[in-house]
């Protein structure tokens, strides 16, 4: 059975839905352990909830970003993961971290890539008028929200939407496709080859297995 280390910072909605697809047998896998840059996270409470060890390492606590990624990396590679998965894990890593996982460490972002990287994708969305919106699973590399799409799920934006409307629509559809693509990954269907996406020995195309 191959092993998950999962990255979290909040509260972990992405966390829950793996561990349930974990419990459920959707996944072909075990989440070994959590982390978090903070200790409040309530996902490190999900994790304990589920019996999965729970780790909170303090960025203050290190001189610099490179320092307290090596202190993660170590810490995480005492469970010999075979996957990372970030869910809402809201630091920016270093290309040390990176390289260390390369092929091998996921990302969920809340829009539809190469569109808004970054922050406060869902107001963006709203205040330029998109009648549509969604979320992108993908390798992590380098480039920040940069990485190979997997896979993408779309939500429609109608028209007097509130920021919290367009949220909730697209973790709904998060918490069923990040389970989803680590499960193809666990199942070793999936990989990351000449910063292209994988799956069934298929390239995916740039937008991803969802692709119109």
């Amino acid at each position: 059975m191959k092993k998950i280390v999962v990255l979290v910072s909040g509260q972990g909605s992405n966390l829950q839905a793996l561990i349930d697809a974990c419990q459920q047998g959707r996944i072909a896998a075990d989440i070994v352990a959590v982390f978090s840059n903070k200790a409040q996270a309530y996902g490190l409470q999900r994790a304990e909830a589920a019996g999965i060890a729970a780790h909170a390492l303090d960025a203050k606590a290190f001189a610099d970003r490179v320092a307290f990624d090596a202190a993660l990396a170590d810490a995480i590679d005492r469970y010999q993961p075979d996957l990372v998965v970030l869910a809402g894990y809201m630091r920016i890593l270093s290309p040390q971290f990176v390289q260390r996982y390369a092929g091998r460490m996921l990302n969920i972002h809340p829009s539809l890539l190469p569109k808004y990287p970054g922050l406060h994708t869902h107001r963006q969305a709203i205040d330029n008028g998109d009648s549509e919106h969604g979320t992108s699973v993908h390798f992590v590399t380098e480039q920040l929200d940069g990485g190979p799409v997997i896979l993408q799920a779309k939500v429609p934006i109608f028209p007097g939407d509130e920021e919290d409307e367009v949220v909730e629509r697209v973790q709904t559809q998060e918490h069923t496709i990040y389970p989803l693509v680590v499960n193809w990954f666990a199942e070793g269907r999936l990989a990351m080859r000449d910063n292209a996406a994988w799956l069934d020995g298929e390239r995916l195309p740039e937008q991803g297995h969802a692709a119109d």
